[in-house]
């Protein structure tokens, strides 16, 4: 191999911390078959690279690294100690990027790649497990990542690429985002079984406007749709406990210390008495949503159509 001179200048101090992965990455491989095979006709051969081409990255990564790699005699070349340490670090590298090659095609194999997947978590007990078991009946080995939390987390993972479709409600309108209406659940109010209103099996929602409410937290699309729901029904929910689960937030009306607007319970709590509201109708959609134009992956696209086949019946009788 023979010293060529460059044009190219050596990587400055000031520019040294920005560029290098743009100057060592697309050398890393060339280097690591031409110290395996000492020689550089082998490892052009084994490359599919002429060998001049070969011999001049080599040159060319030498100067940029402002190091001598190799100790040459003809085509035949041995690893100074600055290339066996270089060696050993470059062979990491590559091992790392076969790795990550390696897991993204796996994620997306037609019948064993990956979904990830976000629901709220009202749905997490029985409408999720439902879902995955009816599409693994046809897609037995197709993997999921799970991820439960409230919507605008959700929304905001999504956009940040830590998911691929998600559950929520409200169904969410966003330039970015395409979102599907599935279904609509009916929304209770839940009192304690000692309640004054207790007896009845329906109500208006008006006539709670004295209670004291437990809710979700702010940002929680069914905290957005109990406050709005209180004002088409002519007052301000007067808030005395937050939560960030339903559950919970059933077990605070079981004690006692309010009414709360919920979904119905996978299994009915005691303590409490479920009432349908009549007016105004309080139902919330749920939908799912992913990004706009992002390509979707084999596994991605098949639980994607499934969930669109649910529509109107999403959720367990």
């Amino acid at each position: 191999m023979v010293h060529e001179h460059s044009s190219q200048p050596r990587l400055s101090p000031s520019s040294y911390e920005e560029d290098i992965r743009a100057v060592l990455a697309p050398r890393l491989a060339y280097f690591e078959a031409v110290a395996r095979h000492e020689h550089v006709t082998r490892a052009a051969h084994e490359l599919g690279v002429p060998q001049s081409t070969l011999s001049r990255a080599m040159v060319r990564l030498e100067q940029d690294l402002g190091v001598a790699l190799f100790a040459r005699k003809g085509r035949t070349v041995s690893l100074t100690p600055a290339g066996r340490t270089f060696l050993g670090s470059a062979e990491r590298a590559l091992t790392e990027v076969e790795r990550a090659a390696d897991s993204v095609r796996a994620d997306a194999d037609p019948t064993a790649g990956k979904v990830a997947f976000g629901f709220l978590h009202t749905m997490g007990s029985e409408t999720v497990p439902a879902l995955l078991r009816a599409f693994r009946a046809d897609h037995p080995r197709v993997r999921f990542q799970l991820v439960q939390n409230y919507g605008e987390a959700m929304i905001e993972r999504l956009r940040a690429g830590g998911l691929d479709l998600c559950l929520t409600s409200p169904v969410p309108d966003a330039p970015d985002l395409v979102a599907r209406r599935l279904d609509e659940q009916r929304l209770r109010l839940v009192v304690p079984e000692d309640h004054r209103l207790a007896s009845r099996r329906r109500i208006r929602l008006a006539e709670a406007a004295d209670e004291a409410f437990v809710t979700l937290e702010p940002g929680y699309g069914l905290r957005r749709i109990t406050d709005d729901l209180c004002a088409e029904a002519g007052f301000t929910p007067r808030v005395a406990f937050e939560g960030e689960e339903a559950e919970t937030l059933r077990g605070l009306v079981a004690a006692g210390l309010g009414v709360a607007l919920l979904p119905p319970p996978a299994v009915a709590r005691p303590g409490v008495v479920e009432l349908t509201v009549t007016a105004p109708r309080a139902a919330r959609e749920i939908g799912v949503a992913w990004l706009d134009g992002h390509p979707d992956t084999p596994p991605v696209a098949a639980f994607k159509q499934f969930l669109l086949s649910r529509r109107g019946h999403l959720l367990p009788d």
